[in-house]
């Protein structure tokens, strides 16, 4: 594991059971299985929705991009958030919801078509 996902990891303590594994030359980030957060090249992003990212954009970060593209729903954490464990904290909880809530929506798509 890199320091900085050591620090990320140290600065998330206040969010329980949070795991993480390699995926892609990054690090993806789980809490109770929910994929919330991606770790690439040193920077933190977590998941959003519509309403969540209005705060992200506020505070002037943007999506995850890579080679070939971008994930909308990923969001870099603002270097002050992740700096206060409390504050992170808080944000990392609203990404699980985020992540919960797109669960959620696809459960409810799959089962949707399985009627029709």
């Amino acid at each position: 594991m890199d320091s900085f996902v050591a620090l990320v990891l140290d600065q998330l303590r206040g969010l329980p059971g949070v795991t993480w594994r390699r995926m892609f030359g990054g690090y993806g980030f789980y809490s109770a299985g929910l994929f919330f957060a991606v770790v690439w090249q040193d920077r933190l992003y977590f998941k959003t929705d519509e309403a969540g990212e209005a705060a992200y954009r506020a505070r002037g970060m943007g999506p995850f991009t890579y080679e070939g593209g971008a994930l909308k729903s990923l969001f870099e954490v603002p270097a002050d958030v992740l700096e206060d464990g409390e504050q992170l904290s808080e944000w990392a909880r609203a990404a699980v919801a985020a992540a919960r809530a797109a669960k959620l929506r696809k459960s409810a798509r799959k089962s949707g078509k399985r009627k029709h």
